[in-house]
């Protein structure tokens, strides 16, 4: 009895050595970073996602293809239509359904406009903003993770394609859930956290694929075995992660649409699993129309992608770091980050905004660090200012001496005046912050959130200034307006006008295509939306017809037989109008 008594003292001192010792060293490490007001973190995370979100037509490309595919959706007559993507009336099997499903869902609930084509991915970068504020409280550091959260909604590329309507942002957001709860997971034994882990991870598949299953089992996989004190330790705690019923909510999930899939479309199983991820990976798949690249192709797109936040990684890298707090969870946020990148990088497929699913980790592991220096010279803080500064101060000179701008107006200005008036606006502002992070204790990083701040606007205005070259919006309306009696047609290319369905609220007919995206919806199954000269010749005969042409194939186009039939009628953009 005795025994156990002085067992017990002896454990109640050391844990209150313990939370004395913790509360000191927490008390140290939040003394590094100002406090952040949450409020400031939410309003900025709204501005940055929200801000004339519907301000500018649907994008040519990606974001055309992904608006149509859930209006063709809800004029689905059976199951198959929900189970089988169609763009523009032909079978789209490339992606999984769930961008879709909710895009359609906010159709129903809102309309059919520009701010609901982007909600899906604009509530996801909130949500991830989220995951950061709860992640980085369930490790005790709050105001780091006030930064990081700031840091990941303001940068360039997360602002971009939460404003974008693709798959990446959605994909960000549940493989992020799932990584933060299998850290969880694997640290504490939560079996709470394990279960959402699974959950989140079955929504990542149905979001983008297969590739959310590889980029979380590198991450994991590699995490354990860095953490692992032994084989034996190192499979044991991967055979945790097969309990049966984390298994089940997982298949349950994931598992419904891959059989609806197959069942409504013989080839699915093939096309899906084989040419989209093995193939595509391997830099086989056909059509091959993506992007192969140098092994080093992500690392300036990174830095860009981070702006304004990239400029503190020379900070990073020449300040002497303090002794880590916690060395397991910067660990994983290493991993988190580090394994994707990897992979992305030696696969034959890249694209920009694959880089969108590494954010909240280096972010994270960045304001961590952050949090853990001590800036003795306050000097030092305005370092990523002056960068930008010299930057910013290089842009003019070349733009000064640049003659060959195209001729854009934009806020009735010419391209050169209004870059050079733009530059001019952020070297200010860049000065200002500079300043502030010296003289404003309490500012410090957070005044740094005024560069995007002010780039925002400028960017917008830009787009929308292009909106006649990067969207059909104009393009359409002159067709309902003037030729409504008329059918339509592209000629050969249709990403560069895919918006045009989404705005007539109709698909579109193609002569001699060259489409990639249509490419196997057209080979699966016979149709009419897909010619060739010699059908249309025979439309010509008896049809209206409006013939959308891009510049680039006016050349070709003048070759063709059936040319002599048709006028140019009005030009919009990159296209010319040609009627019979």
């Amino acid at each position: 009895m005795l025994r156990k008594k002085r067992q017990a003292v002896i454990a109640c001192r050391f844990f209150i050595c313990f939370y004395q010792k913790n509360t000191q060293m927490q008390q140290r490490h939040i003394a590094q970073l100002p406090a952040i007001p949450l409020w400031l973190v939410w309003i900025a995370a709204i501005y940055f996602v929200g801000y004339r979100l519907g301000a500018y037509p649907v994008l040519n490309n990606n974001e055309g293809l992904y608006s149509e595919i859930p209006r063709e959706m809800l004029l689905a007559t059976n199951w198959k239509g929900w189970a089988i993507p169609h763009l523009n009336g032909l079978a789209y099997m490339e992606k999984p359904p769930l961008l879709y499903w909710l895009t359609a869902l906010f159709f129903v609930i809102f309309g059919e406009q520009e701010w609901v084509v982007r909600l899906v991915p604009a509530l996801s970068a909130l949500g991830c903003v989220g995951l950061i504020l709860w992640f980085s409280t369930r490790l005790q550091r709050f105001e780091a993770g006030r930064l990081a959260a700031l840091m990941f909604v303001s940068s360039l590329g997360v602002t971009l394609m939460s404003r974008t309507l693709m798959f990446d942002m959605l994909l960000t957001f549940f493989l992020a859930a799932a990584l933060m709860n299998g850290y969880l997971f694997v640290e504490y034994n939560d079996r709470r956290a394990h279960h959402q882990s699974m959950v989140m991870l079955a929504f990542a598949l149905l979001a983008k694929g297969f590739v959310a299953l590889i980029l979380f089992a590198i991450v994991m996989f590699s995490y354990i075995a860095l953490r692992s004190v032994s084989v034996r330790d190192f499979f044991t705690k991967i055979r945790a992660w097969f309990y049966w019923k984390a298994v089940l909510l997982f298949l349950l999930i994931a598992a419904p649409w891959h059989i609806a899939a197959m069942i409504a479309e013989p080839i699915f199983t093939w096309f899906y699993f084989i040419n989209e991820h093995i193939l595509r990976f391997l830099g086989k798949r056909e059509p091959h129309d993506y992007y192969a690249g140098t092994w080093w192709y992500y690392l300036p797109r990174a830095l860009l992608f981070l702006f304004p936040w990239s400029f503190f990684l020379p900070l990073l890298l020449v300040r002497r770091l303090k002794i880590m707090l916690n060395e397991k969870f910067q660990l994983f946020l290493f991993v988190a980050w580090l394994m994707p990148l990897l992979f992305f990088s030696v696969s034959s497929a890249k694209a920009n905004y694959y880089l969108v699913t590494i954010m909240p980790f280096a972010v994270l592991q960045m304001a961590f660090i952050l949090d853990e220096m001590q800036f003795v010279r306050r000097w030092v803080l305005a370092i990523p200012g002056v960068l930008i500064a010299c930057v910013s101060v290089f842009a003019l000179w070349w733009l000064v001496g640049n003659t060959t701008l195209p001729e854009w107006i934009i806020l009735g200005l010419p391209l050169k005046k209004f870059a050079l008036y733009a530059t001019l606006i952020l070297l200010i502002t860049t000065l200002i912050v500079s300043l502030m992070s010296i003289r404003a204790s309490g500012a410090r990083f957070v005044s740094y959130l005024l560069i995007p701040a002010v780039c925002l606007p400028l960017l917008l205005e830009t787009v929308i200034a292009r909106g006649n070259s990067i969207s059909t919006k104009v393009l359409s309306q002159i067709l309902v307006r003037d030729f409504p009696e008329r059918n339509v047609f592209t000629y050969r290319f249709f990403e560069q006008q895919s918006s045009l369905p989404f705005y007539l609220k109709k698909t579109v007919q193609i002569i001699d295509s060259r489409s990639s995206d249509l490419f196997w919806g057209n080979k699966l199954h016979q149709n009419q939306i897909v010619i060739d000269d010699a059908e249309f010749i025979e439309l010509t005969r008896t049809s209206k017809i409006s013939l959308l042409v891009l510049s680039d194939d006016l050349s070709d186009f003048y070759q063709k037989k059936y040319a002599s039939a048709f006028q140019l009628i009005k030009q919009s953009g990159e296209v010319s109008i040609f009627n019979n």
